[in-house]
This record gives structure tokens, C-alpha cells and sequence, in this order.
């Protein structure tokens, strides 16, 4: 088989994995520790034998600890689920990893609003802005009719001599 077609393999049986993941967590897992999870993606490694499973749990920290010993306490059952259902020669072992990703986000926004409020308040004190001296620093001074630069052609106090 070849690298693209293993690698196609490998991503349509991890979203089969997933899946199936998280019908068990919702239908078949009655543990009470289990707090509001979502399994947001599972990823296979290229030989389909291990599988790693990434959640995320609404609530503090001390339930996201209890999910994930829930979770560890009910991998048999759901490896064996995994097996069954995908019918691979080798069922893949089964790894829980919290997802940061939507926290990561959430942080993120944070901080692209603090730039969008510091922004607004440069551009506030830009608008009032004046300045220092005179208007244009660079303005050339009025010349008098009649008055010349040089001499005809002398070309910035050069002589020709």
C-alpha cells in the first residue's frame, strides 16, 4: 500500500475512532466522574496502532482530573469497542490527551482585544494630535521677486573654472 493511501486510511479510521469514542461516552460509560466532555478529534499513527484521543471538559480543573480518570479506568471497554468496530487486525491502544486548543483560542481572543481596545484609544489620541512646532518643519522660506539661487549657471556654488 502506498504512503498517500495509508495515510488517507490512517485519517478516515481515526475519524471512525472518534466516533465511535464518543457514542461510548455518551450511551455506554456510566461512570459518575465522567463530567460534560467532548471529543474533539483522535489521530492514528501511520502503522494504526496507536490511537490518541483528544477531549475537552467543561468545568474547573478538579473535574477535567476526575474526566481523565474516568476516561483511564474506561479504556478497555472502550478498546474493545474501538476492535470491534472497525474490525482491525490490530485494535489500536487508546491514549486520552485534554485538548488546549479551545482555551488556547479563548486566550487568544483576549489578547486580540486588548490590542483592538489599544488601537482604538491610539487612534483616538492620533485624531487630536498636533504636531510639535511648526505645522511643516520642512517648508521652504518665502523668496523675494527678483531674488536668485546663484548665479546663471553656476549650479549650487560651482564654477566652472
Amino acid at each position: 500500500m502506498s504512503a498517500a493511501m495509508s495515510e488517507a486510511r490512517a485519517h478516515r479510521l481515526a475519524d471512525r475512532v472518534r466516533e465511535i469514542v464518543a457514542e461510548m461516552l455518551e450511551r455506554r460509560v456510566k461512570d459518575p466522574r465522567l463530567g460534560f466532555v467532548t471529543v474533539t478529534d483522535a489521530r492514528l499513527t501511520g502503522d494504526l496502532r496507536d490511537a490518541t484521543v483528544y477531549y475537552t471538559v467543561y468545568g474547573s480543573a478538579e473535574e477535567r482530573a476526575e474526566t481523565a480518570a474516568a476516561l483511564e479506568s474506561a479504556k478497555g471497554l472502550i478498546r474493545s469497542e474501538v476492535g470491534r468496530q472497525t474490525g482491525l487486525r490490530h485494535t489500536p491502544s487508546l491514549t486520552f490527551a485534554l485538548d488546549t486548543v479551545p482555551e488556547d483560542a479563548r486566550h487568544i481572543d483576549q489578547l486580540l482585544e486588548k490590542a483592538r481596545i489599544a488601537d482604538a484609544e491610539l487612534e483616538r489620541v492620533r485624531a487630536d494630535a498636533r504636531p510639535a512646532g511648526d505645522a511643516d518643519p520642512y517648508r521652504s522660506p518665502r523668496r523675494e521677486v527678483g531674488e536668485t539661487e546663484g548665479e546663471e549657471g553656476d549650479e549650487a556654488g560651482y564654477s566652472a573654472s
